[in-house]
């Protein structure tokens, strides 16, 4: 990313500059306003966001820990938070091929109960945040894509590049250009979500991870669907594992039962999966098929169709937070909790934490360095205590499989939760996920069903419901690192799996003029889940932002 030098830009100057309009963002840039206004001074704050509007990229389940928003906004029930649906019911099931065995809610921890929790569109709950970040004076600008940064001389971060528009093809400047702008802060927080762009070079130039075990990644899919009102019960709350994965796979399912005879559907597979042949898309699509969904979804209709990257490497993943001009706040982090599919509480708490620090610090004449607050503020916070109490649940999964981890996963949740220690320490993650793909030759070949169009979908129908839009006349914003390694090197030995990951149909084995393998990227399908900057073997494909405004257009996810 050299385009910043190159390019001479006008600038806006701020007092913080936030990457990312999700929960963390938001939620920082919310709690800078408030310092302000409660110490009587005055704080600029500049929120850039690449979706076409707040919330068109934001995809999650969601059931959302109102934990975080109790301590930012006390109010916000009086202010219309779209927070309507509360959890009255959970219900966990292990699955076979057609049969389901409910684990008794006992059994859990008190850290898997939701109630008191809210089944959400967690799209809408970020629209809400905008509109109070906007009330307090905060400068939100959708369709602004960040693409490089800016450094000052002593190589602190001193913003960022955002809003170049009218490349061609080829990388150069069409003739609609604009160069973009730099937006400088006294410090810059990313909050760019999972694998961000921004957030890997920083993570690599300033060597954040070091001492850190690799981040660990799932591909989490999800549909709406407006189902029968028979079959709505609002407020319950339905997790799954088993079928349709193997028992050595991890992952599972959500349904969540919202308001307006809405359900959200959602099955995520662990990114270290070793088996290439493995499909994830249509593991989601064959699971619909499982009595207990199709009972629920028969004479519904789907209307919405999304992906992305799910963080699941926790606690001992999380890398250092802090770098010269500005820190790393929510999932650019990654700050999920992985039993209990939540982030956004700890993303929206990781954001308030970095925006005490750096309205103390501006306040003191300090800019551009390191802030050190933010990160011991986060060592001792709730965030940190939430992750470490399930840090060897994924370890434990990836290692010993489905029901060997379920079962030592839970001891080890309750005697956290019980007596606050582990009695397995702290385990590692053992590789990261492209190095977990196995070669095909070994994994047998996987035949999946062809979808119906009545429960099942194909990709490129259902990415259709995803209302992703790309200009084909921009420069691919997925780059190879070496054109030759997809057919020369993944193809023979892993079977192109590009060709299954991507959940959205973007890359293509196809014959050339002479019938020979060539290796053919969709970007224009592409819905920003980040999956192939993840589990690609060669760590060959590099994602990075298109245009601003582009990708997906999630209603109500």
């Amino acid at each position: 990313m050299n385009e910043a030098a190159e390019v001479e830009r006008e600038s806006m100057e701020f007092d913080v500059v936030i990457v990312g309009a999700g929960p963390a963002g938001l939620s920082a840039a919310i709690r800078l306003k408030q310092l302000a206004e409660k110490s009587g001074t005055e704080i600029s704050v500049c929120v850039l966001e690449k979706g076409s509007e707040v919330g068109a990229h934001i995809l999650s389940g969601a059931v959302i820990d109102p934990v975080a928003l109790n301590e930012l906004i006390p109010d916000w029930k009086d202010k219309g938070a779209p927070l309507k649906t509360e959890v009255r019911e959970d219900r966990f099931y292990m699955l076979g091929h057609s049969g389901a065995l409910r684990l008794p809610n006992f059994m859990m921890p008190p850290l898997m109960n939701n109630h008191g929790n809210y089944a959400v569109s967690l799209g809408n709950v970020c629209r809400w945040l905008a509109e109070q970040a906007e009330a307090l004076g905060v400068e939100i600008y959708p369709g602004f894509a960040c693409s490089d940064l800016v450094y000052r001389e002593d190589g602190s971060v001193k913003g960022v590049v955002a809003g170049v528009f009218g490349l061609g093809k080829d990388g150069r400047p069409g003739p609609d250009y604009e160069p973009g702008m730099e937006l400088h802060g006294k410090y810059v927080m990313i909050a760019e979500g999972v694998r961000g762009s921004l957030a890997k070079v920083l993570i690599d130039k300033f060597n954040l991870s070091e001492g850190k075990g690799p981040q660990k990644f799932g591909i989490g899919m999800k549909e709406l669907w407006e189902i029968k009102p028979e079959n709505h019960k609002p407020g319950q709350v339905t997790h799954t594992m088993g079928w349709p994965l193997d028992t050595k796979t991890g992952g599972g399912s959500f349904m969540y039962h919202l308001e307006d005879n809405l359900v959200s559907m959602g099955f995520v597979v662990h990114l270290n999966y070793k088996n290439p042949h493995l499909f994830p898309y249509m593991e989601f699509q064959r699971f619909k098929h499982h009595p207990l969904i199709a009972e629920v979804l028969e004479g519904g209709r789907r209307v919405a169709y999304g992906a992305r990257a799910i963080t699941e490497g926790g606690y001992q993943s999380v890398p250092k937070l802090v770098f010269p001009g500005g820190c790393l706040i929510g999932c650019s982090a990654g700050m999920v909790n992985v039993p209990r599919i939540k982030g956004s509480h700890n993303a929206m708490q990781s954001g308030m934490l970095a925006a005490d620090a750096a309205a103390a610090a501006i306040a003191a004449g300090r800019q551009g360095d390191e802030l050190t607050e933010y990160q011991a503020a986060w060592d001792a916070s709730a965030i940190a205590q939430d992750l470490k109490k399930v840090r060897n649940v994924k370890p434990l999964w990836s290692k010993l499989g489905l029901l060997g981890g379920l079962a030592l996963g839970g001891l080890d949740m309750w005697t956290n939760q019980l007596f606050g220690f582990s009695l397995f320490g702290t385990m590692k993650h053992e590789k990261n996920d492209a190095d977990s793909t196995g070669k095909a030759a070994d994994y047998p070949v996987i035949e999946y069903p062809r979808p119906d169009g009545v429960l099942s979908f194909d990709r490129l129908t259902n990415v259709a419901y995803s209302a992703t839009n790309h200009d084909e006349n921009q420069p691919a914003h997925l780059h190879l690192k070496d054109a030759s390694v997809p057919v020369s090197r993944n193809l023979p030995e892993y079977a192109e799996p590009a060709q299954r990951y991507c959940p959205a149909g973007v890359y293509e084995i196809v014959k050339d003029e002479a019938g020979d393998d060539k290796f053919q990227i969709n970007f224009q399908n592409c819905v920003h889940c980040k999956t192939c900057d993840i589990k690609d073997p060669a760590q060959n494909i590099n994602w990075t932002v298109p245009q601003g405004g582009e990708g997906p257009n999630y209603p109500n996810m």
